[in-house]
């Protein structure tokens, strides 16, 4: 090869080593967002793409975990008793979920889809602790809440009292666990307010299920974020009822906003939280991360509620809009009247997890427990599917006097728990294995990237290299260099010219003019004995020896 064609070869490979640099860098700032967008592509929610299958009826069983808590001493519930209310919980009531979408309607002018949720509910008696014919007491929330509405009004208040006689009402109510649920109990209260103010009272029944099971309109009317313009906002939320803001809370915290809880944004890091839109609580619910774990075999980010997502401006500014009529609770509870016809009714996490002490030392037979009470959302986080979801929320009634109320006046200021639920999914091994593909792609895309910056750099140095190699090997001072470190040269400087600490080594005769033989002190020794007999000579101890100059041994110059 002539020496031209040798310099553009070389020049090549300089060539091609920056290409490859410059490929890398690319890759390394860009390949997220490129895998992204391909992803994107064809997990978007269409009618004919693969998620729509498992978006619309889940591919996983639901189960839907009811415990209630049984008020045992309701007698003592007065000003001055000295008791504190003493609660049992019962349960859990397992029903087994099949839900499904319903009235889909797909809006391709801002890649949006609309539908309602709907669900049915079995009772599963092999996995409950229990049985719907259980007999549970609880807050009589109907009468108490007439018992408010007619507080500023002294004619309503009046007729609530007498409504109060005439129909029996206690403090409590007691039905069987059916009839708390989904089946609901009549009220005659409900009856009352349906023929004076029918647009106020919606329902003909009372049950904290009631009417879900089966019901298409529960959950209201849902629009979503398909991610066919962007994946980062497949499954978010655009609009509730037809509403940007549900007017329930001021600001911010009235917006509607994050995840229907089937997808989450992609790429997500541990600065990260993730918000579940709630419908029943007219909010957003933020979870934020609390630690990295695998699920069959994948590394997941888990996202779980803390006391940022029960705050109303204590710890977290930002929540004080969850404050209903400037009345500000301790931390640990949300206020979900204004989306509750104006109950009295508080959500919290179970057995007032991550609340304030105050709740718990109200009241009797609550022990919070992270392992059984905490709300978490696990998530693969290059994708952001969930693969283990579990916990829920408590609802509470905030029990307080009533003025001139012959039923209520005399009960204290209590925070009352009712029941709380849960639902706990698992994704199964085949799935994982299909989510695992996502972080396996990734980091081949970062292999990639690694093996493009590796190759550039030695393509890129190893002609300069090349050169200055060569250059140190033709510079005679560079030869003069590295013959210091060659062992066989060392040995043969002039003493006057070696350092101090090498002339001890040796020792200089003359055996001609002009001529320095250099004898070197050496240890010689047998491998038995340790030391061995030459010609003649046997040294008395195991000491250095002068090797004669005849000796082979001897390097002269």
């Amino acid at each position: 090869m002539t020496s031209r064609a040798r310099h553009w070869a070389r020049l090549g490979i300089v060539v091609l080593g920056i290409c490859c640099i410059a490929s890398g860098i690319y890759l390394f700032r860009n390949f997220i967002d490129m895998f992204t967008r391909a992803r994107g592509k064809e997990m978007a929610l269409t009618p004919t793409s693969r998620s729509f299958e498992g978006w619309k009826v889940s591919p996983l069983p639901l189960n839907f975990d009811v415990y209630l808590f049984n008020w045992t001493n309701p007698q003592d519930f007065y000003v001055g008793s000295g008791k504190k209310p003493r609660f049992e919980q019962l349960g859990p009531y397992r029903f087994r979920e099949q839900p499904d979408k319903v009235d889909i309607e797909w809006h391709n002018q801002n890649a949006s889809v609309s539908f309602h949720k709907k669900s049915w509910f079995y009772f599963d008696a092999a996995g409950s602790n229990g049985s719907l014919s259980d007999i549970v007491t609880t807050v009589n929330t109907v009468a108490h809440a007439a018992g408010k509405r007619a507080a500023e009004n002294w004619l309503a208040k009046v007729g609530v009292n007498i409504a109060n006689n005439a129909y029996d009402q206690e403090v409590t109510v007691t039905k069987t666990v059916d009839e708390m649920l989904f089946k609901g109990y009549e009220h005659q209260f409900i009856k009352v307010g349906k023929f004076f103010r029918p647009q106020d009272v919606p329902y003909t029944r009372v049950g904290f299920q009631y009417p879900r099971n089966g019901s298409s309109s529960f959950d209201g009317d849902i629009n979503m974020f398909t991610g066919v313009d962007d994946i980062a906002k497949m499954g978010q939320i655009h609009t509730w009822n037809n509403l940007t803001h549900t007017g329930a809370f001021e600001g911010s915290c009235g917006k509607v906003h994050g995840s229907m809880g089937e997808f989450f944004p992609p790429n997500l890091s541990t600065e990260d939280s993730v918000y579940m839109y709630m419908p029943k609580m007219c909010r957003a619910i933020p979870l934020d991360y609390t630690e990295t774990v695998t699920v069959h075999g994948v590394t997941a980010y888990k996202f779980s509620g803390t006391a940022h997502a029960v705050d109303n401006g204590t710890l977290h500014p930002e929540t004080s809009c969850y404050c209903v009529g400037g009345k500000c609770m301790p931390i640990g509870v949300i206020n979900i009247g204004p989306c509750a016809f104006n109950a009295s009714v508080y959500m919290s996490f179970p057995h007032f997890y991550m609340a304030d002490p105050s709740y718990l030392e109200a009241i009797e037979g609550l022990r919070p427990e992270r392992e059984k009470h905490e709300f978490f959302m696990t998530l693969e986080p290059n994708a952001g599917v969930p693969m283990d979801v579990g916990g829920g929320f408590q609802a509470n009634y905030y029990m307080e006097p009533i003025p001139g109320s012959n039923l209520y006046s005399n009960v204290p200021t209590v925070m009352i728990p009712m029941m709380w639920c849960e639902e706990r999914v698992r994704v199964s091994e085949e799935i994982a294995a299909d989510i695992a593909l996502v972080p396996l792609i990734v980091l081949v895309g970062q292999i990639i990237t690694g093996i493009l910056l590796a190759g550039g750099l030695i393509c890129t140095c190893w002609y300069p290299t090349r050169q200055v190699t060569h250059f140190c090997q033709s510079d005679p001072k560079a030869k003069a260099k590295a013959s210091a470190f060659n062992p066989l040269a060392a040995f043969g400087v002039n003493s006057t010219e070696a350092t101090a600490p090498v002339c001890q080594l040796f020792r200089n005769t003359t055996s001609s003019p002009g001529n320095d033989r250099v004898g070197v002190r050496l240890l010689d020794y047998n491998r038995d004995s340790g030391l061995r007999e030459e010609s003649g000579i046997t040294e008395s101890s195991a000491r250095e020896r002068l090797i004669g100059e005849d000796t082979p041994d001897v390097l002269v110059r």
